[in-house]
């Protein structure tokens, strides 16, 4: 046989080369606990400290017993206060848009599952400014479920239609089967083989949500409820904004869009750990 001379490359490099190794993105770096505003006199500290120490109260007792989500109304909190309590919550990666009788902002802070929860009047001034805790605030539920129906829309099917008579069958049964404990119906439209006709058909009978969760990550996610009752569009962006996953959701609330329960007890001790710290830079 003639013998084959095969190139062999060692794997390890040389002294004069290096490697150079992607940055790891920032949305996966470990918690940092805020830092506390400067002292002065727009900032009252005490004031921000005694409210996040009854939140904190209230919120593991809700860890413990259940109930009704924890909910402080901070709309008459002095300017002084919501400045430092603006600063040590921030904002975190996930926020929600809702449709209803008035205008919302809803947006997670750096603690998982302590939400901002702001309404306003139609002239724009601030009714509520709610700090909540919850896996999701009830309202993204109830706008979600407020205009939507409980079948889906009946609609002729269109000509060259392949897999959405079929798609429409198991949406529906779906629908009906949906309830407390039913795990979620999942349909994965990136690998369902759909006629242009088919996607126009579906976008037809669900498009008409009211609400609307944005997480953003690595890359992003979007969470939108539809014209049918627990019907949600769950889509994955990448960070080119490229949709690289449509999927259809039939539950109550997708799973994506909750705080984990383990994550909110590790709220708690996060929070409490920010309300000694505050405590020991007033008394310093």
């Amino acid at each position: 046989m003639r013998p084959i001379n095969i190139p062999v490359h060692s794997a390890t490099p040389e002294p004069d080369e290096s490697f150079d190794f992607m940055a790891m993105p920032r949305e996966m770096s470990t918690f940092e606990m805020p830092q506390l505003p400067e002292p002065g006199p727009d900032t009252d500290l005490a004031s921000a400290r005694d409210v996040l120490q009854a939140f904190v109260s209230h919120l593991q007792a809700w860890l413990a017993e259940g109930g009704e989500p924890v909910a402080l109304d901070l709309a008459a909190a002095p300017p002084a206060t919501l400045r430092v309590l603006n600063e040590t919550l921030g904002e975190g990666e996930v926020s929600a848009i809702v449709e209803g009788a008035g205008e919302f902002r809803i947006q997670e802070t750096v603690f998982s599952g302590v939400w901002r929860e702001q309404h306003f009047r139609a002239d724009g001034t601030l009714l509520h400014d709610v700090l909540l805790a919850a896996p999701i605030p009830p309202l993204v539920g109830e706008a979600a479920r407020a205009r939507a129906s409980a079948t889906l829309r009946e609609l002729p099917l269109p000509a060259g239609a392949m897999n959405v008579p079929a798609l429409v069958t198991e949406l529906q049964d779906a629908m009906r089967r949906c309830g407390p404990g039913v795990p979620a119906h999942v349909v994965n439209l990136t690998l369902l083989p759909l006629s242009m006709e088919d996607a126009v058909h579906i976008d037809r009978l669900l498009d008409g949500g009211s609400a609307v969760i944005l997480s953003r990550g690595f890359g992003n996610c979007r969470i939108s409820s539809t014209a049918a009752r627990h019907v949600w569009r769950v889509q994955y962006f990448n960070n080119m904004n490229t949709l690289i996953l449509n999927t259809l959701e039939v539950v109550d609330m997708p799973e994506v869009a909750l705080a984990a329960r383990e994550d909110m007890v590790e709220t708690a001790e996060r929070l409490a750990d920010l309300v000694q710290w505050m405590g020991e830079s007033i008394a310093a």
